[in-house]
């Protein structure tokens, strides 16, 4: 590609406009699937919560309880919850969430002064002992309470329901708590615990961020799962899977390759196809000649087509003290080195690229030495943001050139879309791709030179020179990356109509940094301000203790828990200014 053709039109323009240039390929691209980002810390996760519950309460005209038993069964989508309301109606979705239209606390037996009969223990206590449901059963308190903590223990606190025989009611929370409380406070604050993360844990729009040691937060994306997000404390990572931010491969390519590369399968398989063990040290042994009675260091001959041990001496009939059929297994045997020779290819070529980068990002220390000694010279120019720019611009061009390998690797492989093309297409495709991926990477590397310069050594026009060359090499970049992920999106990935192959899509200031969630403090309308510091202080509480936490259904591992005593954030998102966004966007992971 001719340089010529990106640097005449930046030539008459100043810098900044080059790089207003940059931010409206990236509105351009994510145009389609714009993602707002949130960081929910300890904190703030009351906060989330009541705001959802507040949306329902009003939406429905339903009390607290009823909104969180409406939007846990539903795992926390308004949308699904809405939708179901329309086309069920009122009392069908209510019925099947567990919540009761009629309430019937104020029931005879509640108001009598006379006891009664519990139909669990069969046993008679005073009308104060006992608790009635919304769903009109009536048991005793201590009854009640032992199956509250039963369901608790088993891992069912998010939707305990009424003991009586096929009632599929949901027990008040605020009873569970109370009950609970008064002889096992610890089940009690693990119940509280269990309702406030079931907001994340059952929750498609939220999710942990994967980070080890755990920070304690959870990201919470309102768009397309399909985006890549950096948490508060530094951590990038792809929504949709939880590993490391790997576009433009999708989840399903970059699994496979990770264990690839963990297993050293492609080894395995070349050495299964080119050696046999002795049957005697069990050492492997290739073969390097077409007699197939071979023999190894250890002295013992044996027959390669069948790995038996056979004396020395054979004729064209026979091997002594042995005898099989004779077959070659070239074929097979040359295949796997294939195999291996193409992933070895790619898997060398993708490290090349990561270590640039481990490399890359060493020159940020230099540059701004650099820049620090040009700014104290007496130059007329006094603005060198530009290079600060160009050395993260190739850092995220960088990250998505070296992700690229592995998606070649399976998108023109045998592994996954064997069945979808033609050779020919898929021949041709491949070109096409390659084209592009050897586009961008020679822009990279040029990029990379320039900014490897010593420019504090040079004259003002030689700077200006260069600093022309570093914004549209810059430009030119983010526009080969734009158009590499257009072409896989449209050219290669979309006429194959495979749903689980999609990928985040390209962001030219890099991946998304998540904000805060604000907190919060309203305690007005149908909140209980008694309940929500009581809530809020049982988090705190609950996170302090060194139990073992208790799996609720289809929970994650412990790790995913708010910390007790856990550290503040590493790294605090800052105040995204106009140049900084694009700075602070593109650190390597």
């Amino acid at each position: 590609m001719d340089d010529e053709e990106y640097l005449s039109s930046a030539e008459e323009e100043e810098d900044c406009e080059a790089l207003d240039g940059i931010e409206s390929e990236d509105q351009r691209c994510t145009s389609t699937s714009l993602s707002s980002t949130k960081v929910i810390t300890r904190e703030s996760l009351l906060a989330a919560q009541l705001e959802d519950l507040r949306k329902v309460m009003d939406l429905l005209t339903v009390r607290e309880q009823h909104a969180r038993t409406l939007l846990i069964y539903h795992r926390w989508d308004i949308d699904r919850l809405l939708a179901a309301f329309v086309e069920k109606g009122k009392e069908k979705l209510f019925s099947e969430a567990g919540v009761t239209i009629v309430e019937c606390r104020n029931s005879a037996s509640s108001l009598s002064s006379s006891p009664v009969m519990c139909q669990i223990c069969m046993e008679e206590v005073q009308p104060n002992l006992v608790t009635t449901m919304d769903c009109g059963h009536c048991f005793c308190n201590d009854c009640w309470t032992e199956h509250f903590i039963i369901k608790i223990n088993d891992g069912q606190s998010k939707r305990v329901r009424c003991m009586a025989h096929k009632c599929n009611a949901i027990c008040d929370e605020d009873v569970v708590r109370k009950l609970v409380g008064r002889k096992h406070p610890n089940i009690a604050d693990r119940f509280e615990r269990f309702l406030l993360e079931s907001y994340i844990e059952d929750n498609k729009k939220v999710k942990w961020c994967p980070s080890v040691p755990h920070c304690g937060n959870a990201i919470r994306v309102d768009g397309d799962a399909y985006c890549e997000v950096e948490c508060t404390c530094g951590k990038q990572f792809c929504f949709n899977c939880s590993l490391e931010a790997h576009s433009p491969c999708s989840c399903r390519m970059w699994d496979l390759w990770i264990k690839k590369c963990e297993d050293e399968s492609e080894t395995v398989n070349w050495m299964s196809a080119n050696t046999k063990p002795c049957p005697k040290c069990h050492k492997p042994v290739e073969k390097n000649g077409g007699c197939n009675l071979v023999s190894c260091l250890c002295g013992q001959p044996f027959c390669w087509l069948c790995g038996g041990a056979t004396g020395r001496e054979h004729t064209w009939s026979s091997i002594a003290g042995h005898s099989c059929g004779r077959y070659k297994e070239e074929d097979k045997a040359k295949r796997a080195e294939t195999d291996l020779y193409r992933y070895m290819h790619y898997y060398n070529r993708f490290k090349g690229h990561m270590d640039s980068l481990k490399l890359e990002t060493k020159l940020r220390a230099s540059i701004q030495e650099k820049v620090s000694i040009v700014e104290s010279m007496n130059f007329a120019n006094k603005d060198y943001s530009w290079v600060i720019n160009g050395l993260y611009r190739l850092f995220r061009s960088r990250r998505v050139l070296s992700y690229s390998y592995p998606f070649a690797f399976y998108m023109f492989g045998d592994d996954l879309f064997n069945d979808d093309m033609t050779e020919k297409t898929r021949e041709m495709k491949k070109n096409l791709f390659e084209d592009q991926q050897q586009q961008l990477e020679s822009h990279v590397e040029k990029l990379s030179g320039l900014l490897e310069e010593k420019f504090d050594e040079f004259t003002e026009e030689k700077i200006m020179e260069l600093r022309m060359h570093v914004i549209n090499f810059s430009v030119t970049v983010d526009r080969l990356c734009f158009k590499m992920y257009e072409c896989i999106e449209n050219d290669l990935l979309a006429p194959l109509q495979h749903a689980i192959h999609n990928i985040a899509p390209y962001k030219s200031k890099g991946i998304e940094k998540a904000s805060e969630l604000p907190i919060f403090q309203d305690t007005s309308a149908s909140l209980k301000s008694t309940k929500t510091h009581r809530t809020d202080r049982s988090l705190l509480q609950a996170s302090t203790t060194n139990e073992k936490r208790e799996s609720d259904s289809s929970q994650p591992s412990s790790s995913g828990q708010f910390p007790a005593s856990s550290p503040s954030p590493r790294k605090r998102a800052r105040k995204d200014g106009r140049r900084d966004t694009l700075i602070d966007l593109n650190l390597p992971a």
